[in-house]
């Protein structure tokens, strides 16, 4: 008998993992958590019934949400990364030489453990002696530290539940005071096909805080639409301008894509163009 997984991604799509086990699965205090072994993308982590990362092609997700900010900064040191509990976007941060500290801000404190004991892969930089782990509110944490953190990186969920938050002007602001001079933010921002009015929305919020604003893009085969967005929000650096060649042991990020990452279709364009004055 065949056993397989399904997210609904939007009311009319869904995509299908087939099943060979549960490796584990528990309700924390904020969500539904399941790690999954799956015929053809490997480990699968579900948060209430979504997918957020896989063997298959975690890789870019967590590769772009950290070379792309880090690459355009001149010197970043300390890192403050909120979400990504499953310590992908840690480990990538630390492939940079010139990190001295990269700060994990996770609410749920099951996704940090369910990571730690079943996706290593993921998880195994969580023990560097650079990363600081913190179970707690990043929101909250980003308001207590003005002027901290060289980069930012918002590695959320969805923006239901927990994760609205940060997707929220207030945040942005608070982001905006956290950062040194040179300050660097970055967040996933969902699927240009599916929640471009989010994208807008948000694009036009960083724009009232930050001088340099723009939105990338890369392919995420098992995130809806598979082509994904990210946002980068800059207090100097252009990412394509000033961006930095850094010898990194990568398998989705070089240079050349993280010039051509900010190349957009027209109708991804469209979803940020600049308001009339």
């Amino acid at each position: 008998m065949e056993l397989w997984f399904t997210e609904r991604q939007t009311p009319g799509v869904a995509l299908s993992f087939q099943v060979i086990r549960t490796i584990h699965r528990e309700r924390t205090r904020y969500q539904d958590l399941a790690v999954l072994e799956t015929r053809d993308n490997g480990k699968v982590l579900v948060l209430d019934g979504c997918v957020m990362t896989t063997d298959l092609d975690e890789f870019v997700y967590h590769e772009m949400i950290a070379h792309v900010p880090l690459c355009t900064h001149p010197c970043p040191r300390r890192v403050l990364v909120i979400g990504g509990g499953d310590g992908g976007t840690v480990r990538e941060v630390l492939k940079h030489d010139s990190v001295e500290a990269a700060v994990l801000a996770e609410i749920d404190g099951g996704v940090i453990e369910a990571s730690r004991q079943h996706l290593p892969n993921l998880s195994r930089s969580l023990d560097d002696p650079r990363c600081h782990v913190m179970v707690g509110d990043g929101a909250e944490h980003v308001s207590s530290r003005p002027g901290e953190y060289d980069v930012i990186l918002c590695d959320s969920t969805d923006p239901v539940g927990p994760g609205a938050v940060l997707f929220s002007g207030g945040f942005y602001r608070a982001s905006h005071q956290s950062l040194t001079g040179d300050g660097v933010f970055c967040a996933q921002m969902e699927s240009p096909f599916f929640h471009g009015e989010l994208i807008g929305r948000v694009v036009r919020d960083l724009r009232r805080v930050f001088p340099v604003v723009r939105l990338y893009l890369a392919v995420v085969p098992t995130y809806p639409g598979a082509l994904w967005s990210f946002v980068l929000a800059s207090k100097k650096a252009d990412p394509v301008r000033d961006a930095r060649t850094v010898r990194l042991n990568t398998r989705y990020y070089t240079p050349e894509v993280h010039r051509a990452a900010f190349v957009l279709p027209k109708f991804v364009e469209e979803l940020v163009r600049p308001e009339s004055p």
